[in-house]
């Protein structure tokens, strides 16, 4: 072969790379490499957490490969008039993942309801495909918490 034909094969190769779909590359490697990305709620299946963010809740949770995350949902059902913090539930902080149990920590530095600030929260995780399952349990009156997201594309 000659350089030129070298030259073509690597540029060839290098554009496949750039053409497979994040989903495929995100779901090889560690799960801490997984969980970066942006995922968007598909379902709340937890009645408590429901009831602040309705049975159709919209938002994302963000996390990226920094350690940084940021959580924001809302009612999608609520009225106009609803107060400005009313079918919202918003955080952000930092982000670890234990390998070995398949679970994802959060250490809140700043949230919407205030009594989670600095409380950190342990939850179970589980990838299929481009959906993610976590679930943990409420501080506040410890209740089961299972939320699905998908992958943002």
């Amino acid at each position: 072969m000659n350089r030129r034909t070298i030259l073509t094969f690597s540029a060839i190769a290098a554009l496949g790379l750039t053409l497979v779909p994040g989903s495929v590359i995100a779901q090889q490697g560690t799960l801490r490499a997984q969980l970066v990305g942006t995922w968007a709620i598909v379902s709340d299946l937890t009645p408590a957490v429901a009831q602040q963010v309705g049975s159709n809740p919209k938002g994302y949770v963000m996390m990226d490969s920094g350690g940084r995350y940021v959580q924001v949902l809302r009612n999608s059902d609520r009225p106009k008039s609803a107060g400005r913090a009313e079918g919202v539930i918003a955080q952000f902080g930092t982000w670890s993942v234990n390998e070995a149990d398949k679970t994802l920590t959060l250490h809140r530095e700043g949230a919407l309801n205030a009594s989670l600030e600095g409380t950190d929260q342990k939850i179970s995780v589980s990838l299929t495909g481009d959906d993610l399952k976590l679930t943990a349990t409420n501080l506040a009156n410890g209740a089961r918490i299972d939320i699905v997201y998908r992958r943002a594309k």
